[in-house]
């Protein structure tokens, strides 16, 4: 395998305008389902480039599809915009310098993303139209997958039902075709009610909503004992009923958010913890109520494809690094610990080497379909309404933690680019490879039929379940 970029004049022509909204976006990150800037960014490009926008995918006012072609296979690219809170970030600067005290920052190259996918898109248009060959080609912008499951959403409403073939990409450490499947979860609210008193005059008065929840924290780890090894339960108290300690809480909320490896166990843990919450409120006599606010279902494996994406990511070698990407990755090295870089080869299922590199130029060997991403990611439920394959590639410093201050700052950087390029290029190329192999497409089909024959797909949420725009939009 060489290790010298291969060039692709169709993707390298378009590559500067979607660079500038990787910036563009970067510069106005936004949290789950309020990313309207983004959106308008998308979708004015979408259309300058001769697709048809359908907004409002599912009734969310920041989904949307755009469209391409006609008659043959249809081909789609899913991208994604939404930012983290907390990780505002100077780019380009490796100390941790916030643009905005507490404000919201890129710790997952979002930005980088739904540009990429929106160029492989694109791309893969020039192609069909070039080649007088039949197909269509879309791309879904797609909302709040940090916290917020909006493709779960999507899915529910059939949004990805009739694509024949998926491509998806993520920011990475490396490059390297995704780890095949993820964890399953489903993320609730429980509230709890109880009865203020005066903490020292009437303490025997007072139903403490607070207790509740923090018997329920002790409830939780002791089932942790008793679950399955690669499940995971976390936690937030998100309203603690006040600031007064001489007060009795008479309000509380604690936000689980409960993962496991097939969805099946993961509604199951969120069954025993909803008990563990109702028998925390009758320890304490309060009441208890609980709302789910989102869930994602595990990714679906479909090794045809990731085959093509193996070889097309081994065919293109390097995303190009020069001197100054290596210089810069570097002074982010320094901030990191070998634990880090440890952590970031295991997603992989490998061992770090003694000599880890600063920045990969290379591909990683396609990963056992056994491999479970400790994540959780609402490309599943993608997954098994479409055959879909998902590559990483190299955007920042070997061993960069995500969701932390040290990727936002690489995250507008050249090398950043590189990668993002690199991965549209990828995802084009596989894409263009079906389309050039009817057969393979077929067999990429015949795969995700035989996986979901036994097992449809059902949705996570529950019927009455909307996104957050809409429940709020009901509540008014």
């Amino acid at each position: 395998m060489s290790n010298q970029p291969q060039t692709d004049p169709l993707v390298d022509a378009l590559a500067p305008a979607y660079a500038a909204m990787a910036d563009r976006i970067w510069d106005t990150p936004e949290l789950r389902y309020a990313e309207a800037h983004s959106v308008a960014e998308q979708i004015a490009l979408m259309r300058e480039a001769g697709f048809t926008v359908t907004e409002r995918v599912a009734g969310i006012p920041t989904a949307f599809m755009a469209e391409w072609g006609a008659g043959g296979p249809l081909i789609a690219f899913l991208g994604e915009f939404d930012a983290l809170a907390g990780l505002s970030q100077a780019a380009g600067v490796a100390v941790k310098t916030p643009l905005i005290e507490g404000g919201n920052g890129h710790g997952c190259g979002h930005n980088l993303l739904g540009a990429g996918a929106m160029l492989a898109a694109t791309a893969l248009r020039d192609h069909l139209r070039e080649s007088g060959r039949p197909g269509r080609v879309r791309y879904y912008g797609c909302p709040a997958e940090e916290g917020g499951s909006g493709k779960t959403f999507m899915a529910r409403a059939g949004a990805f039902e009739g694509v024949d073939a998926s491509f998806s990409w993520h920011p990475s450490s490396f490059n390297a075709v995704s780890p095949g499947r993820s964890l399953a979860n489903v993320q609730v609210y429980y509230r709890f009610h109880g009865r203020a008193s005066h903490a020292a005059a009437s303490p025997e008065l007072g139903r403490s909503a607070l207790d509740a929840v923090e018997l329920t924290s002790v409830g939780v780890q002791y089932m942790r004992e008793h679950m399955p090894e690669k499940a995971r339960v976390h936690s937030a108290i998100t309203r603690t009923g006040g600031i007064s300690p001489n007060v009795v809480q008479d309000h509380a909320e604690v936000l689980y958010l409960i993962r496991s490896p097939e969805p099946a166990d993961a509604m199951a843990l969120f069954e025993r913890v909803t008990k563990i919450a109702r028998g925390a409120a009758m320890m304490t006599e309060t009441e208890v109520t609980f709302e789910v606010d989102r869930a994602c279902s595990s990714l679906l494996p479909n090794r045809v494809l990731d085959r093509v994406m193996q070889a097309e990511l081994e065919r293109l070698g390097s995303a190009g690094f020069d001197a100054e990407d290596h210089r810069f990755a570097a002074a982010i090295r320094q901030t990191l610990t070998p634990q880090d870089v440890g952590a970031a080869y295991r997603m992989f299922g490998l061992d770090a080497p003694a000599d880890a590199p600063i920045l990969h130029e290379g591909t990683l060997p396609l990963v056992p379909e056994t491999l479970v991403m400790p994540g959780s990611t609402d490309v599943g439920d993608v997954s098994w309404q479409m055959p879909l394959t998902q590559c990483v590639a190299a955007t920042c410093a070997v061993g960069t933690p995500f969701h932390t201050w040290q990727l936002v700052a690489q995250g507008k950087s050249p090398m950043a680019h590189r990668g993002m390029i690199h991965a549209a290029k990828a995802m084009a190329g596989a894409a263009e490879r079906l389309l050039d192999d009817p057969a393979l497409l077929a067999e990429a089909r015949a795969e995700f039929a035989a996986r979901t024959a036994a097992r449809p797909y059902v949705s996570p949420l529950p019927d009455d379940v909307v996104p957050p725009p809409l429940r709020r939009k009901a509540a008014e």
